[in-house]
């Protein structure tokens, strides 16, 4: 019983055990790698922009902004101006009132009146506090006085009024009625001055509001000034200004008239000393510059280059003084001078000087109007290339960058967008690049992505716009090695997938980041970074339905995610476990495989007509593309165990994939057919029974000799793999058979590749299975070339080695010895004594790790099916 049961071992031939109830650790690693394959592909090419502007040609933006523009001196505000026609001020939020004390002996002193809303004393008695009453509030009045001062203005004849205006002086209407004059200081115009909205009215840098907002604090009580309305002299008073339990408050104290007289003498020593000095570097340090400056520019000739030289040292040389002497920002009384002196000179419309006039205006801090116009000016400049090396010795790049981390996007908004806008074209230098990275303009960008973000509500058609430039810069940024540190540290990368999932609607946002994570994505620690992002799976999905034509962008979030799901078994499953994966990916490949423009999408018959249009070829080839990185997808998420049988049992899966084959051909779209192949590969594995592949095999083996007869190594490679897995079947076995494929396939054991030999092995030990093919293979010279293929790649690839052991053992089993000569066999026994005999197989192995690594695949792949073998091989007497 124990010689049958060897004799029935000696006879059966080699069959892979697919639906075994326990598989050797052997078959588990030779069936992945056989069938499963993961692939790899271009990533989109991206062309440059040639020309340097905000939005691309094929952008349809409502309202953007315009490129090109004009700016001369008359398009900035005088920085002292007063508003133009139908600018109005902003009422304050706040309006409070001063209680002042009195004495009995200033019952009767009145106090000033303006002619809109005068002001009036409310007689009491002495100790009472006097109160500060508006005609026409009834809030400040209590029901009985208001009674009282009602009476009192009916009661007044007309006459009476008329006399009391006579005795008001003309120069001061608000001038009191009673009561001797007291001498006192009057506010200086700087004191009395209201800042303008729109003219130059906000700060944008921090370093120039710092010591605005210093100022509205008080840390601890200070004498205070403070005169009412216009009045004169005489009604000037002082408050002691505190802080108490509830806020900011204010109390009045009467204080010395010997005590005001030393507080005033101090206060205007102090002010008259701050004045001098200023006076004195401005008359020798600012003012002979300024000067310099007129004289060169109205002497200068036609724009030589040696005056435009001169102009930009004096520029450099104005700058140096006002930063030695603290008087840049807002510092400057004299400000205004300056300022109109610069804008003077954009006139002169040389770019080496706009960028000196531009950096010295921001480094004085204008706002409103003169920011917007001052950083369309440096855009200006930024569009022409030739000029970029005048900003690698420029200080523009910080300032922008300040402005970008301290702007308010609701306010200067479009001062920000051709900032931004000015990034764009500086990241396409090499150069300016690495100095932007050194500058930190990642991290600044990520401020600005969440402030836009939180600014979309009410703004969001300046943030998107600004937002176009700004992905476009991240998009340049992300070409170089180091930003990828930058891009994880920031997480810049989840930060985009929220920019996305607010902007979805938006093209061009959607594009720009697209291209971002397709560069990225190639490099682990990025797919890393984000595979770990919420959502981003369904979000590209919503992206692919609501954008399907628009094929840059599809093209790369397909990419992006063929990168995720490559290496990633958990990135598989995430992306098939999303609401309607399949379908959608399925949509989007008839979509673009049924295009009118495709060339083999309907096929004709007799001469194509002239008269039907053709579309371009690089049309063409893009929408092809598109269906090279949705294959791709397919093919790897069909890896993972639960999604792999999903699609193999997709009836609309299987009928795509076979439609390409068929209306395409290897010459023209050999990546595509590579992948289509791939992907039937990786469906074949699974051999269940809903698997609509298994209704299509000999269909399918029909269509991959398109594969194999072509001139394309790839397409043979995986053609052959396909036949590996197919030729499980019978009707497939005797296809190929009949349409003589198994000499192609033997053929490609003469290759130098392990790949192309493996395949060809698997192939060969599935037909091997029918006695009456053994002569036909034998007859080819499988046997001769399978030896020869086990000396030559044996020691080096143990799993070759055990496939080519197992093809000959499905050879020369059950009897079959004969097929082997004499010399062969002599051959083939010699190389299994020696690769049996486990320190001759790994003696040339040194590394350590290494020879661990190549002795367990010995073991498992190799060493089974070379005993059989050699026990096949040996007369019985031998092997006892």
């Amino acid at each position: 019983m124990a010689s049958m049961d060897g004799k029935h071992e000696m006879c059966s031939p080699f069959i892979p055990r697919r639906h075994a109830g326990r598989k050797t650790s052997a078959e588990i690693v030779s069936e992945a790698r056989q069938s499963l394959r993961v692939q790899s592909t271009q990533r989109p090419f991206t062309p440059r922009d040639g020309h340097r502007q905000l939005f691309g040609k094929s952008s349809a933006r409502d309202s953007r902004p315009p490129s090109t523009f004009s700016l001369h001196a008359q398009n900035f505000d005088a920085p002292d101006s007063r508003p133009g026609s139908g600018t109005r001020l902003s009422p304050l939020d706040h309006k409070p009132r001063f209680p002042l004390l009195c004495d009995a002996e200033d019952l009767f002193q009145s106090f000033p009146k303006t002619p809109s809303a005068p002001l009036e004393v409310k007689k009491g008695p002495p100790g009472m506090r006097a109160r500060l009453l508006r005609t026409g509030s009834l809030t400040t009045l209590s029901p009985v006085e208001a009674h009282k001062e009602s009476e009192e203005q009916s009661n007044t004849s007309p006459g009476q009024k008329q006399l009391s205006a006579k005795r008001l002086p003309a120069t001061d209407k608000a001038e009191g009625r009673r009561g001797p004059h007291k001498p006192g200081t009057r506010r200086t115009a700087s004191e009395s001055r209201i800042t303008q909205p729109g003219v130059d009215s906000g700060v944008g840098l921090s370093e120039c509001t710092a010591g605005r907002r210093t100022a509205r604090r008080f840390p601890k009580p200070f004498i205070h000034h403070f005169s009412l309305g216009n009045g004169p002299p005489s009604f000037q008073c002082q408050t002691l200004i505190g802080v108490s339990g509830e806020g900011c408050g204010f109390r009045q104290q009467r204080l010395p008239a010997s005590h005001q007289k030393e507080e005033e003498g101090n206060r205007d020593h102090t002010i008259s000393t701050e004045e001098d000095a200023e006076s004195s570097v401005w008359n020798n340090m600012i003012a002979p510059r300024l000067r310099q400056l007129e004289s060169v520019a109205a002497a200068m000739p036609g724009g030589s280059e040696g005056s435009v030289d001169r102009l930009c040292d004096l520029c450099d040389g104005l700058h140096g003084a006002l930063a030695e002497a603290d008087m840049l920002g807002r510092r400057c009384k004299r400000r205004s001078g300056i300022l109109r002196t610069l804008f003077r000179l954009i006139d002169l419309n040389s770019a080496q000087l706009n960028l000196h006039i531009a950096e010295l205006c921001l480094a004085l801090c204008v706002s409103g109007n003169n920011l917007l116009n001052i950083c369309k000016l440096i855009f200006q400049i930024s569009r022409r290339e030739s000029n970029d090396i005048l900003f690698q010795n420029s200080s523009i790049i910080d300032s922008f960058l300040a402005i970008l981390n301290n702007e308010d996007v609701s306010a200067s908004g479009e001062a920000l967008l051709y900032c931004v806008g000015t990034l764009k074209f500086l990241s396409g230098n090499c150069a300016i690049l690495r100095l932007l990275l050194e500058k930190n303009c990642v991290g600044v960008a990520q401020k600005l992505i969440q402030r836009l973000c939180t600014a979309a509500d009410t703004n969001f058609t300046i943030a998107g716009h600004i937002l176009v430039q700004l992905t476009a810069t991240l998009r340049n940024l992300a070409d170089h090695p180091d930003s990828r540190p930058l891009f994880l540290s920031f997480s810049i990368l989840s930060e985009l997938c929220l920019v996305l999932s607010n902007h979805r609607k938006d093209p061009d946002i959607c594009t720009n980041i697209s291209r971002i994570y397709s560069k990225l994505s190639s490099y682990s620690e990025c797919r890393l970074a984000l595979a770990q992002t919420p959502n981003c799976y369904q979000l590209f999905l919503d992206l692919l339905n609501k954008h399907p034509q628009k094929q840059d962008l599809v093209v790369r979030l397909l990419f992006t995610l063929g990168n995720l799901t490559a290496k990633s078994d958990e990135a598989r499953w995430r992306l098939f476990q999303c609401e309607g994966c399949v379908g959608s990916l399925l949509q989007l490949y008839d979509t673009y495989q049924r295009r009118d423009d495709s060339p083999h999408a309907q096929p004709r018959k007799g001469p194509p007509s002239h008269s039907e249009p053709r579309a371009p070829p690089g049309k063409v080839q893009q929408d092809e593309d598109v269906l090279v990185k949705l294959v791709r997808v397919l093919a790897n998420t069909c890896i993972h165990p639960a999604a792999g049988p999903a699609l193999a049992s997709n009836t609309t899966c299987i009928q795509l994939l076979m439609e390409t084959l068929e209306l395409r051909c290897v010459q023209e779209s050999e990546e595509l057919m590579v992948n289509v192949a791939a992907t039937i590969n990786n469906l074949s594995f699974y051999q269940e029974d809903s698997s609509v592949l298994r209704h299509y095999q000999l269909t399918m083996a029909k269509l991959m000799l398109k594969l194999v007869l072509g001139s394309s190594m790839d397409a043979m490679l995986e053609a052959t793999r396909v036949y590996g897995n197919l030729s499980q079947s019978k009707n497939v076995r005797d296809f190929i058979m009949q349409n003589k494929v198994h000499q192609f396939v033997v053929t490609l054991l003469d290759s130098k590749s392990t790949e192309m030999c493996i395949s060809a092995c698997g192939v060969l030990t599935n037909l091997a299975q029918d006695p009456p093919n053994r002569a036909s293979l034998s007859f080819e010279g499988a046997i001769a070339k399978l030896v020869d293929c086990l000396r030559d790649f044996g020691p080096g690839d143990w799993q070759l080695a055990g496939q080519v052991c197992q093809a000959l053992w499905n050879m020369i089993s059950c009897g079959q010895e004969k097929l082997l000569d004499t010399r062969e066999r002599e051959s083939l026994l010699e190389i299994l004594s020696t690769y049996l005999d486990e320190e001759e197989a790994l003696r040339w192995i040194e590394d350590d790790d290494m020879r661990d690594f190549h002795r367990a695949r010995w073991e498992l792949e190799f060493l089974p099916v070379a005993q059989k073998l050699m026990k096949t091989l040996r007369p019985p007497d031998q092997t006892a």
